[in-house]
């Protein structure tokens, strides 16, 4: 599916994403709850929770509660006051024109001996509703329209728009090809035109982003401004983000805010991300910690509760400004040739690159995309040759379930026990899941931590994040928030999106650390990062590779509201090397400082010496050289930059923003060459030039004539010294006379004498006098 196809379900409602999460919850056992790879004993299950415990569920559901009412308070009053209107409206339906105009419709009818509970289009060609206003219609012929003309014609149009709809979207999630994808599109365009909303928001996002449709932000932005008069959370959230980064409209801040405020009153979860970032970072509204925790907490709540417990999907961050550098070598992409290499010696048998295939199309990531079916085969492939790892992921895959592969806690079982008896720690940890829910085996806390623990000790992250989840919820265990801490940073450190998410809430609330705001929004702000939405990184690096650079630049500019630094630095390069035309000329550098220094502040030292730069050399802004001094201290001070080291050291040596001092700069100029290798060719020459303005230098501050007055020929090389040179200069005048003489008596040759002259080097042009 692309990837428009997955924005649709993320943004759904609030509401609609909450059932999905307690929809997981259902395939555990009555005894327990998962949240987010958190562990909760129903009550009655467990012994009376502690006061610490019973104040972190109370502060839990007022958070919640408080989320719930702020973004859905407008939503349920809409809802509510709808169905108070059904209740009146439903029993008073009037019947329009026919046989009893003015009549009221009675519910049920009958008709063709089949009861009616509701308005029906059955025996008329033109497919109009219509009610009998008496039980028997065959009877007493007794009916009339349930809507007028107009009404009629609108719904059928609805209705026509919707089959119109689901065409596309069943060849568009059906196909992998470009040009099915793009037929889709086509339907898709045609239900947009017939004002179907849904429609509507797949061709503006197509038209955005230059996805199977051809780029157009105006028509786009016409699009989203009809959506945001519909009330569409996604027309708002976009049309905030075309006034935020100034396409196709004048840039205007405060008008980004308010629509990107009502976007995430609507549930729009990435409406929520984008004020999580602006709260954070204080973009257009007060820095406020607690306000940017409320909205991240929220999208981060949705992101875990979509994450199984393998960890979540690989996020490819390829920072664009090395790749050009370096092609493939930053960006941990597999090249097509590796990939089949690997292939190869997996078909010869080859176990660990089956085990390292099957991992890849499992998972999905560094250019090969998630397959299943491949990775089922493979790993079937490395367990039959007797790979413990293989067996243990086979087990994870019967376990989880999916489209190729059935769910089944029994076979899922027999692997994970196959792979645990052979010490795997993957296997381990399966079968610690095994124990903990009672999938296919009673429920037994106690070998559920045996498991864990075991696991744990061998590094693996699940067995790391169960393990700590429960000593956090005391099962099996006593509760011990210290451990339940130092297996989420474990399990944090091998990457494990909930291990981010649980800390996140522990530092949040309080439990068992120091109450941090700071650090729970960055958590969160990590655990948002690697949602759905996360895959726009790889598609917009897509098209950049592909030579598109406005579309790429569209869709780093979005990811970059959201908060990703590796966006805004890649907006920021494209911008920089003017390769988005859809940017005007004279915008293309303040908008690209104004991306740096986001990038900048989120710790990216290569943007902090951007930043550097364009005040140095007026890019975007006047020459400032105290500020670009600043920046450059910045980056030495804080990320041990050598570039920025150089530039002091050149900075202090001309006196550009601060006091020229050649002292200070060789002292800059010596640091650069100590941080990295790569610096100590221009900082020798550097140093070079140095010495020899020092050397000038100091000759034009001294006196010549005083400093030879003051030297005293006679104590330095005695009372003969005049002797002493005369002597020397004789020698050397006898060497010059002897030396010339020496070249006048070499007689020239003849020239059939001449020794032969070597074929490799041309011959004379002019041969000697015979």
């Amino acid at each position: 599916t692309s990837l428009l196809d997955e924005e649709g379900n993320q943004d759904e409602s609030l509401e609609s994403k909450t059932l999905s999460a307690e929809d997981q919850v259902k395939d555990h056992s009555t005894g327990t709850r998962v949240v987010a790879g958190q562990i909760f004993l129903e009550s009655g299950k467990s012994d009376s929770p502690s006061k610490d415990e019973e104040n972190f569920h109370s502060q839990e559901e007022e958070k919640e509660n408080s989320l719930e009412e702020l973004n859905s308070l407008e939503m349920s009053n809409l809802l509510n006051k709808d169905l108070e209107e059904a209740e009146i409206e439903s029993p008073v339906l009037t019947a329009i024109g026919g046989t009893a105009d003015g009549e009221p419709c009675h519910f049920p009818f009958l008709f063709m001996e089949k009861e009616y509970a509701e308005c029906t289009a059955d025996g008329r060609e033109d497919g109009r509703l219509w009610c009998a206003t008496t039980y028997d219609y065959k009877k007493d012929q007794k009916w009339g329209f349930c809507e007028t003309e107009e009404q009629s014609n609108k719904r059928r149009q609805m209705q026509e728009a919707e089959d119109v709809y689901q065409t596309g979207m069943k060849i568009l999630n059906e196909s992998s090809k470009k040009a099915q994808k793009k037929e889709a599109y086509q339907f898709l365009l045609k239900a947009a035109d017939m004002n179907h909303t849904k429609a509507m928001e797949k061709v503006s996002y197509a038209l955005l982003f230059g996805d199977y449709l051809e780029q157009n932000i105006q028509s786009s932005k016409e699009l989203f401004e009809k959506l945001t008069e519909e009330g569409s959370p996604k027309g708002q959230m976009a049309l905030g983000f075309l006034y935020a980064s100034g396409l196709g409209v004048n840039s205007s801040q405060a008008k980004a805010l308010v629509y990107y405020t009502f976007g995430a009153l609507g549930g729009n979860l990435i409406a929520h991300m984008i004020l999580g970032y602006r709260y954070w970072a204080g973009i257009g509204v007060l820095q406020s910690c607690e306000s940017a925790l409320t909205h991240y907490r929220l999208v981060a709540n949705h992101v875990a509760s979509d994450i199984s417990l393998t960890g979540g999907t690989v996020v490819q961050r390829i920072r664009l400004a090395d790749e050009v550098e370096n092609p493939g070598m930053a960006s941990g992409m597999l090249e097509e040739d590796l990939i089949q290499y690997y292939q190869f010696l997996a078909e010869k048998g080859d176990v660990q690159a089956q085990v390292g295939l099957g991992q890849l199309h499992l998972h999905g990531g560094r250019g090969v995309e998630q397959n299943h079916q491949r990775a089922f085969e493979y790993f079937n492939q490395a367990a039959n040759a007797g790979n413990s790892h293989a067996m243990a992921f086979l087990g994870k895959m019967y376990s989880e379930g999916s489209d190729v592969v059935p769910q089944s806690n029994e076979t899922a079982l027999q692997y994970f026990k196959k792979a645990a008896d052979m010490g795997n720690p993957v296997g381990q940890s399966g079968l610690g899941m095994a124990y903990l829910y009672g999938r296919g085996v009673p429920v037994n806390y106690e070998l559920a931590l045996k498991y864990f623990q075991k696991a744990a000790e061998q590094g693996w992250v699940d067995g790391q994040l169960q393990l700590g989840s429960m000593y956090y919820n005391g099962i099996g265990v006593k509760r011990d928030y210290k451990q339940a801490l130092k297996y989420f940073n474990l399990a944090s450190q091998g990457g494990h999106i909930l291990a981010f998410y649980n800390l996140a809430q522990m530092h949040a609330t309080g439990t068992g650390v120091m109450r941090s705001c700071h650090t729970a929004v960055e958590l969160f702000k990590n655990v948002c990062e690697r949602g759905r939405w996360s895959e726009r990184l790889m598609t917009a690096y897509n098209s950049y590779k592909d030579g598109d650079s406005n579309s790429a630049v569209v869709q780093y500019l979005l990811l970059a509201e959201q908060g990703y630094e590796v966006a805004q630095s890649n907006a920021a390069f494209i911008l920089d090397q003017k390769e988005a035309s859809i940017v005007g000329e004279n915008e293309t550098y303040p908008r690209a400082l104004l991306h740096w220094n986001r990038a900048a502040s989120q710790g990216y030292t290569v943007a902090r010496i951007k930043l550097g730069d364009y005040y140095f050399y007026g890019f975007g802004t006047d020459v400032d050289y105290e500020t670009a001094f600043i920046h450059y201290r910045l980056a030495s001070e804080q990320q041990h930059s050598a570039q920025a080291m150089f530039n002091l050291g050149y900075m202090h040596e001309k006196g550009l923003g601060i006091k020229q001092d050649i002292h200070l700069a060789k002292r800059f100029y010596d640091m650069a060459a100590e941080a990295s290798p790569d610096a100590q060719v221009p900082v020798f020459l550097a140093l070079c030039k140095l010495g020899v303005i020092y050397s000038l230098q100091y000759v034009r501050e001294i006196n010549m004539r005083e400093v030879f007055s003051h030297i005293d020929m006679d104590q330095l090389l005695g009372p003969e010294w005049d002797l002493y040179l005369m002597t020397i200069i004789a020698l050397l005048l006898g060497t010059i006379i002897a030396y010339r003489q020496r070249q006048h008596q070499a007689i020239p040759r003849p020239a059939g004498l001449r020794p032969a002259v070597p074929q490799q080097e041309p011959p004379p042009e002019h041969h000697p006098p015979q």
